[in-house]
């Protein structure tokens, strides 16, 4: 039976007890309250009667009836109808005196095939098509004809069934239409219902239509199948289908379909099937000649047993986690460990491994029996990488077990988890035993040394820790040292750090100066003295004062094995011996540094000497000179250079700015080639020119700077000078003006703004009238003539 997407059915079968009619019944019709039922027979009788009371009525017809149906409401005294089918369509209504009335509802399209009454509304179905009757108004609303005409009626039964009191599903056929009652607005109303029908789904089926229910917003559809054989290729009777269909605007969407088994559905036709439905139970009936069988609406826990069912553990994992709640056959442990043992049988070991994080959770004795249950079957590596770390942790005998699994087998393995597993997740000491135990036998063994040195570490023996990892020259060397602070431990192993790495190490070293002095640092490094270049130059360029004991060795170490570095230092350091230096570096012939020191020690001629004689570069001896600023230096350039016309050439070009150039020229031998000469006095001439333009410009800007500045000066002096009575003399250090407005007064001002009394100020013994300001003339600020003399 297949699995649905949404509903699921469960079927069981039951035989039917024989009844006591000698003659078939038809059919069977219950009130909503399920306390009066109808029933009709084959030989005309028709009878309606309570269950639970003595009210009865009998009425036998001369034809057989083949449909009954009581009125849903039919256990309240007003509600008292039932209607009959045959060739008419009767209703029984009882009326005065407990009398049943008879009155024909509908006639004359051939008899009746079902009849269904919901509510107020009656709907059935005859030859011609299906009708619906609104008992309020007495008025047939409807008539949906029959599609397929080609097909009997009597064969292929039209299948009722209301939704609610407004929805009619009909299907006839392999044809469904979904039909809503609705009011018609009292503008349309003229001679016509006050309602109307409006299909709002209509779609064709593969098969024929035996029984509708509906199901929620979906179908239920039993459907009669046929199929042709592939023995004798002979259409013939196949079993039943009863299918969950969702309705669509013109077609449908199939979320279900099951084959139902039933006895004799060989021989059974379209019509000997039926299907009938409870409401309130869920409850769907499907009836054969022979079988009733019994379909609800599966639970979760049904679904859950399908899926175990067809070994789809994971989709039933999901389904338990997402129903957890509702679910009461099944705990979700239980469908885990049986998904964790069906992936296991599978051979899907790494799969089975990780579903045992999200399914043992931290539930300790299930994970080491899950462990054991690997171990036996050989797959402890399988699980080794989801093992818990935290929150739960194992014994520490499980981790010991898969750590001993991987060091027999695969040392990489082995190595990757001891760092990644916390160090107290086993006992360290055994797992170090068993690792010096393997390293017997093969001691060169990188992975396992490069292990040991992280076990060593997790145990704090950081000493023989850092041993291996110089010994394997480790990136992670450094690292240790700092994060363990392991400075004491490699005072004597600072050569083979310098080995391993010399400027991880220096950087280092230089960066811990408390924990390992300088001193110590060139003592251990003595007999290498490439190393001690190295440090003591990373130090130099960091302080150029910290190493400055070591400054007259470093002449020599520089000399040694960094030549391009050695001119920098001599010009940097300040505690560099000059002359041992000078020593050094005339022993290697290294010109430009003697050159440098000669000039330092102010042995400027014999620089400029070695640079011509040695280098034998004008443009460095002329730029050498230009530094030293000296005329004295120019004369020997000169000299040196006149019986040589290249240096000639290069003096003419580049003196000009320096030196008198007629000085060079007058110099120059009658008849000496010179190279580029022309060019050369062309380029004097042009610098002269330059020089000419530039003082001319300058004294221009000169000009208009001084005559702008004795403007703004001589505007500065003609503004007026505010005299109050705040100010005062500066001699006599009285009020500059008198108390008394009316007495005279005589005052003196200064362009300074220091101001006088007349007969305060000394007696000038100049012959120039012009008077000056005694405080700024005593101070040196230049003097500051009189500017106001204001008198009363």
């Amino acid at each position: 039976m297949a699995e649905a997407a949404e509903k699921e059915t469960r079927s069981n079968e039951e035989s039917t007890d024989e009844s006591e009619s000698p003659v078939k019944i038809n059919q069977i019709s219950l009130d909503e309250s399920g306390e009066h039922m109808g029933v009709c027979s084959e030989d005309g009788k028709v009878q309606v009667f309570g269950l639970y009371s003595a009210e009865e009525f009998h009425e036998t017809f001369d034809c057989p009836i083949k449909i009954v149906a009581v009125h849903p409401h039919f256990v309240r005294s007003h509600f008292k109808q039932f209607v009959t089918g045959g060739k008419k369509l009767l209703l029984y209504e009882r009326g005065w005196m407990n009398r049943w009335k008879p009155s024909v509802l509908h006639e004359g399209e051939g008899n009746i095939r079902n009849v269904k009454w919901r509510g107020h509304l009656i709907a059935w179905a005859n030859n011609m098509g299906v009708k619906i009757l609104d008992m309020i108004s007495k008025q047939r609303i409807t008539n949906v004809p029959r599609d397929d005409i080609s097909l009997r009626p009597d064969m292929y039964p039209c299948s009722l069934c209301w939704k609610d009191n407004l929805t009619l599903i009909i299907g006839w056929g392999n044809s469904v239409k979904i039909c809503s009652v609705k009011e018609r607005h009292a503008s349309e109303m003229r001679d016509l219902p006050n309602r109307y029908v409006e299909i709002v789904f209509q779609f064709d089926t593969e098969f024929y239509i035996s029984g509708l229910a509906p199901l929620c917003d979906q179908l239920v559809i039993l459907s009669y199948v046929k199929e042709i054989s592939e023995k004798t290729e002979v259409e013939c009777c196949a079993r039943p289908r009863l299918d969950i269909v969702q309705p669509l605007p013109e077609s449908c969407e199939e979320i279900s379909s099951d084959a139902l088994t039933v006895r004799g559905f060989q021989e059974n036709e379209c019509r000997d099937y039926h299907l009938e439905y409870s409401e309130g139970e869920s409850l769907f009936y499907i009836i054969s000649p022979r079988d009733v069988v019994v379909a609800k609406e599966r639970d979760q826990d049904d679904h859950i047993d399908w899926l175990l069912e067809k070994k789809k553990y994971e989709e039933a994992l999901m389904a338990a986690e997402i129903s957890q709640k509702t679910i009461k056959k099944h705990k979700i442990l239980d469908i885990g460990l049986a998904y964790i043992n069906h992936l296991v049988e599978k051979g899907e070991h790494d799969l089975a491994a990780r579903k045992c994080q999200k399914i043992l959770g931290k539930n300790t004795e299930l994970w080491e029996f899950e462990v054991y249950k690997f171990k036996e079957i050989g797959q402890l590596k399988a699980i080794s990488r989801y093992l818990p770390r935290r929150d739960p942790v194992l014994k520490p005998l499980i981790y010991e077990m898969v750590l001993h699994e991987f060091l027999e087998s695969d040392y990489e393995g082995f190595a990757t988890l001891i760092k990644e597993w916390p160090g107290d997740l086993y006992n360290n000491t055994i797992i170090v035993q068993a690792v010096v135990d393997h390293l017997k036998k093969d001691p060169q063994n990188r992975t396992l040394l490069r292990t040991l040195a992280e076990l060593y570490t997790y145990d704090q023996r950081y000493g023989r820790a850092l041993e291996i990892y110089l010994t394997l020259r480790h990136k992670d060397v450094f690292q240790l040292i700092h994060r363990h602070n392991l400075f004491s431990s490699i005072k004597d192993k600072i050569v083979l750090l310098m080995d391993f790495d010399s400027e991880k190490a220096v950087d280092m070293l230089l960066d811990n100066e408390d924990k390992i002095s300088i001193d110590r640092v060139v003592e251990e490094l003595e007999n290498r003295p490439e190393l001690q270049h190295v440090y003591l130059h990373k130090l130099f360029k960091r302080d150029h004062h910290k190493g400055q004991r070591y400054h007259e060795k470093q002449i020599s170490l520089y000399a040694e094995y960094d030549r391009p570095n050695l001119l920098p230092f001599l010009r940097d350091s300040t505690h560099c011996p000059l002359e041992k230096a000078l020593e050094i570096c005339q022993q290697r012939n290294f010109v430009e540094e003697t050159v440098y020191l000669l000039s330092r020690m102010g042995n400027s001629r014999s620089a400029l000497k070695m640079i011509m004689e040695e280098l034998q570069d004008v443009d460095k001896a002329i730029e050498f000179a230009k530094e030293q600023d000296d005329g004295e230096l120019w004369e020997d350039l000169i000299l040196y250079s006149i019986d040589k016309p290249p240096f000639i050439t290069g003096l003419l070009n580049n003196i000009g700015t320096h030196v008198d150039p007629i000085l060079l020229i007058h110099r120059i031998k009658e008849g000496m080639e010179i190279p580029n000469l022309r060019d050369s006095l062309v380029k004097i001439l042009q610098d002269y020119n330059l020089q000419i333009l530039l003082r001319e410009g300058c004294k221009k800007i000169l000009v208009a700077d001084s005559l702008s500045l004795l403007k703004k000066m001589h505007r500065t002096q003609m503004k007026g000078v505010l005299v109050d009575e705040e100010n005062i003399c500066e001699s006599c250090l009285s009020p500059i003006l008198p108390s008394d407005a009316s007495k005279s007064f005589n005052v003196v001002v200064f362009h300074c703004r220091h101001m006088f009394h007349k007969e305060c100020l000394p007696v000038s013994n100049t012959v120039s009238s012009v008077q000056f300001c005694n405080i700024c003339s005593a101070k040196h600020r230049g003097p500051g003539s009189a500017i106001l003399e204001m008198k009363k």
